[in-house]
């Protein structure tokens, strides 16, 4: 038989190979296991990396990239209307607004010649509106002056207020410049090439800028009033966007009651703006997300708080793509007592009042349950604090009629504020700050109301060119 190198060794030989490789197997365990401690480090980093609008609160003008589309994975179908879907168009215009009426019909036959009888059906319309060639109206008003013979002074006849307040452009077109910057994210020389080309007038920069100031002022009243209408409202949601400033990053917060939207810039993000704007006594309930500031009001104020269940269940999916399995259990866990309560939610009309608040409060209580039985992951945990520590600020929807479970309406009415930012990269001083927060405000809240804001703007420089205060913004349309 053929021997081994081992046979010919003594026992102490043996030992010592013996220990030698019990001492290289407890180092490449050790190594081993810091290896898995950096792995496990680096996928969490990478999960936070990875977040976006559909797993955190983060906005989705922040998702530079979209994510690739899982292979085999088919669109929704094709563009446009869907089979199913009610058919929308256009009403017609009525009547009254109709201008001109073209008559077409045939005299002969326009296949054999022969001769045609009317029918006693109602004709076939088609409706056509045209820019005319010159769509203003310029006037010139002429003051002609005169002495006194008695006194020898001159004296010019005297224009009318709407006139002399305006100069150059009437209230309408001056509306219409203001709707152009403002709603329609326009630039001084995008509004510029605007006017000279389509309306015939050639103005400077700096005069668009005098008018922009103008019109600020005008809307200064209707603003002051519903930021006075903030703090004893029953109802208000709240979100913040960033907004820049000559490299400077400021906050634009909108405040949305049930009839109106208020923004304001400021150079905080903090509670501060909270106090500053509600008051500490602020009796109504405030819908918002987690975020900090929102925490501290909701604690030195003593207010009510409605939690937006939307960023709780993006919160929630990203627990989904941790590599810790317990999390990912636990999300999935707690992820289905969301569905349960919003498909309660989407079910009301098929309810009673009483079975629809017994459903609410069932799963309700189901899912407060399961968030808080959560794994030891500092994640999990994280969670479970929010409905140990803040459980009914999540459900206060459920005893408060009128109150919604999301926040979304408050950035729905932030995403023109955004673009705005976007199109027009923010402005540079205080009077700029001053035009976006009246503008933006005029504009929301006549969305809000159904009304035009258009109108609404010609209505206001009216007013102001009259030297009366501008119509308020919770009148009624």
């Amino acid at each position: 038989m053929e021997h081994t190198a081992l046979e010919h060794l003594s026992k102490t030989e043996l030992i010592e190979i013996i220990l030698r490789l019990e001492q290289r197997v407890a180092a490449l365990e050790a190594r081993c296991a810091t290896l898995e401690k950096q792995n496990e480090a680096l996928r969490s980093e990478l999960a936070k990396a990875r977040k976006n609008s559909s797993n955190s609160s983060k906005p989705p003008s922040s998702d530079i990239v979209k994510p690739p589309r899982p292979a085999g994975h088919s669109s929704n179908g094709k563009i446009g209307g869907q089979p199913g879907h009610p058919k929308h168009e256009r009403p017609s215009f009525p009547p009254e607004q109709v201008d001109k009426i073209v008559e077409h019909r045939h005299r002969r036959c326009p296949k054999c010649g022969g001769a045609v009888r009317p029918l006693a059906r109602p004709p076939r319309v088609v409706q056509q509106v045209e820019l005319v060639k010159k769509p203003v109206i310029v006037t010139e008003h002429r003051a002609f002056g005169c002495q006194c013979k008695a006194c020898g002074r001159i004296h010019y006849g005297r224009l009318p207020p709407g006139v002399k307040a305006g100069g150059l452009m009437g209230p309408r077109l001056l509306a219409l410049l203001v709707f152009l910057k403002g709603a329609c994210h326009g630039s001084y020389s995008t509004v510029q090439t605007f006017l000279e080309a389509v309306v015939g007038l050639r103005v400077s920069s700096g005069y668009l800028a005098k008018q922009i100031g103008k019109v600020c002022s005008v809307l200064d009243g209707p603003y002051q009033e519903l930021m006075s209408r903030l703090p004893s409202e029953p109802r208000l949601g709240v979100d913040e966007t960033g907004h820049k400033e000559k490299g400077r990053t400021l906050w634009t917060w909108c405040f949305r009651a049930p009839q109106f939207a208020v923004f304001r810039i400021t150079r905080s993000r903090g509670s501060i703006v909270l106090r500053k704007t509600l008051g500490q006594a602020f009796k109504g309930i405030l819908s918002c997300d987690y975020f900090s500031a929102y925490r501290k009001y909701m604690g030195k104020a003593s207010v009510l708080v409605q939690f937006c269940l939307a960023h709780l269940i993006r919160d929630v999916k990203f627990l989904q793509t941790v590599p810790d399995r317990a999390t990912r259990t636990y999300a999935e866990r707690v992820l289905g007592g969301l569905r349960r309560l919003f498909r309660v939610i989407h079910r009301r009309e098929k309810m009673s009042a009483e079975q629809f608040q017994k459903a609410l409060e069932r799963a309700r209580r189901e899912l407060v349950q399961t968030a808080k039985r959560a794994p030891m992951s500092s994640e999990a945990q994280n969670l479970a604090k929010r409905f140990h520590k803040y459980g009914p600020a999540y459900f206060r929807f459920i005893t408060t009629p009128g109150v919604e479970p999301t926040n979304n309406l408050t950035e729905q009415a932030l995403r023109f504020v955004v673009i705005d930012r976007r199109v027009t990269q923010g402005t540079r001083g205080e009077m700029g700050r001053c035009w976006c927060e009246r503008i933006w405000t005029t504009l929301a809240t006549c969305r809000m109301q159904g009304r035009s804001a258009f109108e609404y703007l010609q209505h206001a420089i009216r007013s102001h060119f009259a030297g009366r205060p501008a119509p308020s913004l919770l009148a009624a349309s």
